[in-house]
């Protein structure tokens, strides 16, 4: 299979689908790969590495479009990618779709076959091509909620950790998932007052027993919702639904009873947000301020420290962009039921439930598709 890995033009995002070392892997099972000039920088990965590891480099992105059988990337398509993808042609990228009609529009028009890393399944319905992304994630979402609570960024003026004499200051973490549990190490780890909410019981009692007194969990209700929220100096938005649009917790109301300078991290803003005032940012311009609530929304978040991102997304991409080139993507899905909860989109129709419900789509399953 000829394999292609474009550039990507999102805003700020320096990650890269395949490292050179992926690329080296999939050229020992005999597919051949062209990766854009340049397209490595971001990671320290320059042309000269990619062509060691037996790579074809390309000056743009137009023939990879072209000519390659599958696309892989990291950030869902932008609307001048999206208008070079053909019938018959494997994308092999995060795509959040649930939150984005244009986007869905243009992957149903072209044909393509769409495969989300963010609905693959894992043997115990894990989500693994979205966890080290999601770990990434949660751990910036302090850094960045630290950083927004300053003074000179429009923030409260609070450290997170406090000093001695003064108090820490205050973070809600909404949801103990993969993200929510990372964000809380990261808060907790820098001494901050931390709370944790979600609606499972057994998360709950997992995140409690790890943390212990470090941190302290609440069941996430209206009531309890409403309580945290209006004390905390900085709320992390830490939940998800699996390829649906993610619910709004926290309403415009809500923002009226947090203290001026209060900061919220959307880290669901990739599937709509889960604020009711969030809307995406960029890392050029990475909040807005609204009822002198800051809102920090940066949708491509683990595009800041891309080496870290792109090595550990290409530990969890690889096998399965392996046994898409080696067996063909019907068979490696017929053959593995998980790989195959991450087709989205094929031939002009919509596969994932969630995505068609979503944005009114007729839903067609997987095994349709397979049979």
């Amino acid at each position: 299979m000829r394999i292609g890995c474009p550039t990507e033009i999102k805003n700020h995002e320096y990650r890269v689908g395949l490292t050179p070392e992926s690329a080296r892997e999939l050229i020992t099972h005999g597919h051949e790969v062209w990766i854009q000039s340049g397209a490595g920088n971001g990671i320290g990965a320059d042309d000269a590495e990619y062509r060691q590891a037996g790579a074809t480099i390309k000056d743009g992105p137009e023939e990879i479009f072209a000519e390659c059988e599958m696309i892989v990337k990291v950030k869902e398509p932008q609307a001048e990618e999206r208008a070079r993808l053909r019938e018959g042609q494997v994308l092999y990228t995060y795509l959040h779709l649930a939150p984005d009609a244009p986007q869905t529009a243009d992957l149903v028009k072209s044909g393509v076959t769409a495969i989300a890393y963010e609905t693959v399944t894992g043997p115990d319905g894990s989500l693994p091509l979205l966890k080290p992304m999601s770990q990434v994630a949660g751990r910036m979402s302090v850094q960045a909620g630290a950083t927004a609570l300053e003074k000179a960024q429009g923030g409260r003026g609070v450290l997170l950790g406090g000093v001695p004499g003064v108090l820490p200051g205050k973070v809600l973490v909404i949801g103990g998932g993969v993200v929510g549990f990372n964000a809380a190490q990261m808060a907790v780890g820098l001494g901050a007052d931390t709370t944790i909410l979600d609606r499972d019981p057994a998360v709950l009692e997992r995140v409690g027993i790890h943390f212990e007194s470090r941190a302290k969990t609440r069941f996430s209700n209206k009531a309890n919702l409403e309580d945290a929220v209006c004390e905390a100096d900085l709320v992390i938005g830490a939940v998800l639904i699996p390829g649906a649009a993610a619910p709004k917790l926290v309403s415009r109301e809500l923002l009226r009873c947090m203290q001026p300078g209060a900061v919220l991290v959307d880290v669901a803003i990739d599937q709509g947000g889960c604020f009711e005032t969030s809307h995406p940012t960029t890392h050029a311009d990475p909040t807005y301020v609204v009822d002198d609530v800051v809102h920090y929304c940066v949708a491509n978040m683990p595009g800041a420290v891309a080496r870290t991102s792109t090595y550990a997304l290409n530990n969890v991409t690889l096998p399965h962009a392996l046994r898409i080139a080696d067996l063909g993507w019907k068979e490696a899905m017929r053959r593995d039921p998980h790989l195959a909860e991450g087709l989205n989109v094929h031939a002009g129709k919509v596969t994932y439930a969630a995505v068609a419900q979503e944005l009114g789509y007729d839903y067609h399953p997987v095994a349709e598709v397979l049979a």
